[in-house]
């Protein structure tokens, strides 16, 4: 029976290890500042919450929350569908990346989208959109719980992130103190936005189904989903994919 009670020792001694380690997994960010020049740089609120903005001619504004790369410089093509459109975009700047100081965390990015969110409302007029890719989308789901937007528009979503690190990692990470659950299913019930979901269907990364449960489960809410499932295209390529930029427009104009 040693050899039973040693097997459970090591099981133990790496779910310890994990969850010290798991939030370096879900924010590997990455150091590349954003410069792009038709954006100006905002730190807003008491959070110190970094902000960048280009302002457009058309009465919706959307707030963009990126995935776990960290550093706005990898996602121009999200943010250019709403560049040329005229819209005003603001991308959140996550603490960790992007040379942006700070430490990430899933309690701190949360809290960092409502003050985001709030400066938004308090700068724009008219109504605002929340944008979300991979990591971002519960970001762009929570913001949308807790505050009024007009649309809802989410890249390779996931149902809880936890249940990627359970099949990355065989533990229960659902279950496991300590572990940061980003449970976007959560917040579903405090939704009333119409919803927009594109995925990719060779998504490796975050794999079709969880996009396809997501927007069945929002749709046994009563919520208006579209969701668009993109053939041959991966995690990292979807917002580059053609008709990106046009299935984005086309649910716009049809709010």
């Amino acid at each position: 029976m040693n050899w039973l009670w040693m097997l459970v020792g090591t099981y133990l001694l790496y779910a310890t290890a994990m969850v010290a380690l798991h939030p370096r997994i879900i924010y590997p960010f990455g150091p590349d500042a954003f410069d792009n020049p038709a954006f100006r740089q905002e730190v807003v609120s008491d959070r110190d919450v970094a902000l960048a903005v280009a302002e457009g001619n058309d009465d919706l504004a959307i707030l963009f929350f990126m995935g776990n790369g960290g550093a706005l410089a990898y996602f121009t093509y999200s943010l250019t569908v709403h560049q040329d459109a005229s819209r005003t975009v603001v991308g959140m700047e996550y603490p960790g990346g992007g040379g942006i100081p700070g430490k990430p965390s899933e309690m701190r990015l949360k809290a960092d989208a409502l003050a985001a969110y709030d400066w938004l409302a308090a700068q724009h007029d008219g109504p605002i959109a929340v944008h979300g890719f991979s990591l971002g989308t519960g970001l762009a789901i929570h913001v949308a719980a807790s505050r009024e937007v007009e649309a809802i528009m989410l890249d390779a979503p996931y149902t809880t992130l936890c249940e990627l690190m359970t099949k990355g990692s065989y533990l229960p990470a659902c279950y496991m103190p300590g572990v940061q659950k980003w449970r976007s299913v959560d917040d579903i019930p405090a939704l009333s936005a119409p919803v927009l979901i594109q995925h990719g269907a060779a998504d490796q990364l975050i794999p079709i189904n969880y996009g396809e449960r997501l927007a069945s489960i929002m749709e046994e809410a009563g919520l208006t989903v579209t969701f668009h499932a993109i053939d041959e295209a991966t995690h990292n390529n979807l917002p580059g994919q053609p008709g990106y930029a046009d299935r984005i427009n086309a649910f716009l104009a049809g709010l």
